[in-house]
C-alpha cells in the first residue's frame, strides 16, 4: 500500500509539473499554483505513508538534537573568522613567494640553454 502512496506523490508532482507546460497561455499565477498544488498534495499523499511518517519522525528528532548543539558566541565567530582569514592570507603570501621562485629559476635554467 505505500509503494501506491508513493506511485501516487510522484504521479501528483508530474501532474503538477504538467500542468504548468499545458496552461501555458493562462497566466502565470495559475501556472504556479498547478505546480504548488501538485507539490502540496504529493507531500500530504506522501506524509500518509510509512516511509512519510518515519521521515516526520527523522524531522522531528533532528530538530531536538540541534536545540542540544552549544553553538558558538559571536565573539567566539569572529575570533575563528580572523583566524581563517589570517591563515588564508599567510598561504596566499607563500604560495605567491614559492611560484615567483620557481619562475625565477625556470626563467635562469631556460635562459643558459
Amino acid at each position: 500500500m505505500d509503494k501506491i502512496k508513493i506511485a501516487a506523490a510522484l504521479l501528483l508532482v508530474a501532474a503538477g509539473v504538467t500542468g504548468f507546460y499545458l496552461l501555458d497561455q493562462r497566466p502565470m499565477i495559475l501556472r504556479v499554483a498547478a505546480v504548488l498544488v501538485g507539490l502540496a498534495t504529493a507531500a500530504a499523499m506522501f506524509w500518509m505513508s510509512a516511509p512519510g511518517k518515519q521521515f516526520h519522525v527523522f524531522a522531528q528528532e533532528s530538530v531536538a538534537e540541534t536545540r542540544k548543539v552549544v553553538w558558538p558566541t559571536r565573539k567566539e565567530t569572529l575570533q575563528t573568522t580572523g583566524i581563517v582569514f589570517a591563515f588564508m592570507v599567510v598561504m596566499a603570501l607563500f604560495l605567491w613567494i614559492v611560484d615567483a621562485g620557481l619562475l625565477w629559476a625556470v626563467k635562469r635554467l631556460l635562459g643558459q640553454s
